[in-house]
Order: structure tokens, then sequence, then C-alpha cells
């Protein structure tokens, strides 16, 4: 069973699993389609990725737009990362607003994000390795994305900024106010 506890924004939830431990390790159950159903909501997940990045790297803030929009649900396998949803949907009320979350191969921890927001993280251990379930299949014709260090956005990234690694494509995002493909 899952304990679902609640964010600063109402649609953004962490997961916190029941974990068994003892003298050879510990064992839960990362994923239950039934209990998932039952305390956070009905997600028909489609697709699973996984990355492995080292200390300092940043991916995001990516999302698919339009019809290809995807939830996600991130959790890390090891090391720690800090992971950030921002509330890309112009009509909310938490527009702009973000969620900052560890999560870590120690606390089991999984956030799960809706449609509707960009999602990044940053590696704050030597290596860390990043799962997440997708609700529909990566489209690339409708990524999109806004800066890392977009100053209305004010994420603490809990790194000093010389230490980000970026891709070069994670260089040229715009700011969230001029954001093409934004949802309503």
């Amino acid at each position: 069973m899952i304990k679902v506890l609640p964010t600063e924004i109402p649609d953004v939830v962490l997961i916190e699993p029941k974990v068994f431990g003892d003298a050879r390790g510990y064992f839960f159950e990362s994923w239950s389609q039934r209990d998932f159903d039952a305390a956070v909501r009905p997600v028909h997940f489609v697709q699973d990725n996984e990355s492995k990045s080292r200390y300092g790297v940043l991916r995001g803030l990516h999302f698919q737009k339009g019809a290809c929009a995807q939830s996600k649900l991130v959790r890390v396998m090891s090391g720690r990362v800090l992971d950030v949803a921002v509330d890309i949907r112009r009509s909310s009320p938490t527009f702009g607003k973000h969620v900052a979350q560890e999560l870590s191969g120690e606390n089991h921890l999984q956030l799960f994000i809706p449609r509707g927001f960009a999602h990044g993280f940053v590696v704050l251990s030597e290596e860390a390795v990043f799962q997440y379930k997708c609700d529909n299949l990566y489209a690339p014709e409708a990524e999109g994305a806004i800066a890392w260090n977009d100053p209305a956005l004010g994420i603490d990234w809990k790194i000093p900024a010389e230490d980000i690694l970026l891709s070069d494509k994670d260089r040229k995002h715009p700011l969230l106010a001029d954001a093409p493909g934004l949802f309503n």
C-alpha cells in the first residue's frame, strides 16, 4: 500500500511506498496500478524511461505539448536528485509555481507530475539512476521546455550554478514568459 502526501501544488503528489527492511536488505512494491488508481487517480502508463547521470547534471525543464502531453511518475533507483515540477497551465492559480522534492535511492519517494507541468531534475550525489513512467509516448515534434534558471520561477537547485552541467539543447530554452506551447 502507498501513502500519498500533498505538496504545495494540489495536483502534484508525493508517494511514499511501504518499505519492508531487515538484515538482508529491503523490499517494496514500486508500482501497483490498483493502489495508484485508488490513492491518486486512474492513469495508464505506457512508457518507462531511465537515465544515469553524474553530479551536477541538470535535465529539464521539459514537457510535451498538446495531445502529446505526459503525466509522469518519477523515482530514483540510486543516488540523490532534486526533482522539480513547474505548473505551466496558464489558467491555473498556481501557474509558474513549482514543487521541488529530494528523491533518493534511500528514501524511495516517488513524485507524480500530471499533464500541464514542466519537469526537470539535478543530480545531488556523485551519480544517480533516475526512472520515470509516462502515460503518453514520447513525441520529438511535441517537445517543449523552459529555462532551468528563469528568475521568475525562483528555483533553488541546491547546488552552485557553476556546478550545473547542461546539454546544448537545455542551454537554449526560453523563459516561461516567452515559452510556446504552454497549456491553457
